[in-house]
């Protein structure tokens, strides 16, 4: 009998609650004929594939380091008020990307990991007779969504990679040829639309993979393969458009009334959340509250040494409009903040810091267990409209993308009248402001080839813009990362 090797298998979880599914239970070395004998076992397997999620966010040092800011970095809007180290550089100045950068490893075995984990519980799952066929069809639904997710994230990072869909059965012939973007992205629909036949609910509280999870995500698909690297143009901004307009007319989901109930615990994996990692303060806490703290260190916080990650480049911050509410304090932003302990004593702030990831609970335990939005309601109908402006040529009067994109302008800016049309280039800045620093914008900018020209406030070609932030305008060779380094060592395969 032939052993599986499952690295991800190695973090096998069980599910206890919507805060506790993602505790770790180390399993080891697996067989087929050892596991997925109940449903236990298959929910235990399946809750492990959700582990790869959270990894870019993992930082193991104490400071401000991980992997994930990257994708903020490079952008150009955002400063790192903490002090940086050669690796950030490469992405905060874009002085060009090093292939023995650890940062893209992480990212690379982030996905690779939980990807061999869904092979195996779909090719295991698929057979198995311990479960009725409606639980077995759920399990592998969520499978198939976290296989999707991390490719998608993967050949948008790196372009061509391999496209493995089968579970390894033994560490023989492990090399393998890079596959064509197209049948990447290919499989990546196939994954999604199978996930969508199944009988998963729009929503789910617990924060399982839910029907409007995967629709949502196919939407984004659907409109990143209407664009670069594939330009497969008007066709598939309908299929996004469409996607998109099933997940607001199924009406499970809606924007909170204020900024602030982003924060609130009791609306995670509801409402305006459509998709979260899953945090628990004590087993898999969130770095983000105390990695975005103010730095130089400020007596803001019961831990303010680790902190100065990520903060919005001041450019980007005043391209906000006057009386925008994003940019109102403790919106998604703030300047000044209560000291520590002394609450009646005010500090102001040597700039502009997030504070959409707050968490007034973290500074009573000293550790964030707070959840983090993966997709967001507000990306969804913001896609929406800007899909349909490009199908009508680049401004729309679609009264669903006119109703979409007016829900977050408007919380933005309430009292505003209701826009009767708007152009691609107003959706895509909106995008900018609403989704900052959430770790979108840098796919918003590879799938359209635009950036932000925040200096004067309009959308202009991403390559030959210099970022606030960059020593340099932006190249055709800084779009996708190299693979790193070892991988390439270990499969020459990889360099061609």
């Amino acid at each position: 009998m032939k052993k599986i090797y499952l690295p991800v298998m190695l973090l096998l979880l069980t599910f206890t609650s919507c805060k506790k599914f993602l505790e770790e239970k180390p399993n080891g070395l697996l067989t087929p004929d050892n596991y997925y004998n109940s449903q236990d076992q298959i929910r235990a397997a399946v809750n492990g594939a959700y582990l790869g999620l959270n990894s870019p966010f993992a930082t193991g040092i104490g400071v401000a380091v991980s992997s994930v800011f990257s994708l903020e970095y490079i952008t150009g809007y955002t400063q790192r008020p903490r002090p940086s180290g050669y690796e950030d550089n490469q992405f905060i100045q874009l002085t060009g990307i090093d292939q023995a950068n650890g940062t893209l490893q992480t990212w690379w075995t982030s996905s690779y990991y939980p990807i061999e984990n869904c092979n195996s519980i779909i090719a295991n799952v698929s057979k198995t007779n311990v479960v009725n066929e409606t639980v077995r069809d759920n399990f592998l639904a969520e499978a198939y969504f976290l296989r999707a997710y991390y490719y998608f994230q993967l050949v948008r990072l790196y372009g061509s990679v391999p496209l493995k869909i089968t579970p390894t059965t033994d560490l023989e012939n492990t090399q393998l040829e890079k596959a064509p973007v197209a049948d990447i992205y290919n499989q990546i629909v196939s994954d999604l639309t199978t996930a969508e036949q199944a009988g998963l609910p729009w929503t789910d509280k617990t924060g399982h993979v839910s029907k409007g999870a995967i629709k949502s995500l196919l939407a984004k698909v659907y409109i990143t393969m209407a664009g670069y690297p594939l330009n497969k143009g008007t066709e598939y901004y309908q299929k996004a458009y469409d996607k998109a307009k099933e997940v607001i007319e199924s009406n499970q989901f809606s924007l909170f009334s204020n900024y602030s109930d982003l924060r609130n615990p009791s609306n995670y994996n509801s409402g305006e959340h459509i998709f979260m990692i899953q945090h628990d303060e004590n087993t898999i806490p969130n770095i983000m509250h105390f990695s975005l703290m103010p730095y130089p260190e400020q007596p803001i916080s019961i831990q303010p040494s680790y902190s100065g990650a990520m903060a919005p480049a001041k450019e980007f911050y005043d391209s906000y409009q006057a009386g925008d509410q994003r940019v109102k304090e403790k919106n998604f932003y703030y300047t000044e903040h209560e000291q520590y302990g002394n609450a009646s004593n005010i500090i102001k702030l040597p700039m502009p810091y997030i504070y959409k990831y707050w968490n007034d609970q973290a500074e009573i335990s000293g550790r964030d267990g707070s959840n983090f939005p993966l997709i967001r309601y507000a990306d969804i109908l913001l896609l929406c409209a800007e899909a349909r402006a490009n199908i009508d040529g680049g401004t729309t009067s679609d009264a669903t993308a006119l109703n979409a994109y007016n829900q977050v302008y408007r919380r933005a800016f309430p009292g505003a009248p209701a826009v009767a049309s708007v152009a691609l280039n107003e959706v895509l800045k909106e995008r900018y402001w609403e989704l900052a620093y959430e770790f979108q914008t840098w796919y918003d900018m590879q799938r359209t080839r635009k950036a932000f020209d925040v200096a004067n406030n309009k959308i202009v070609d991403l390559i030959g813009y210099k970022a606030p932030l960059h020593t340099r305008a932006f190249r055709e060779q800084d779009l996708l990362w190299p693979i790193p380094l070892t991988e390439v060592q270990k499969d020459p395969n990889l360099g061609k």
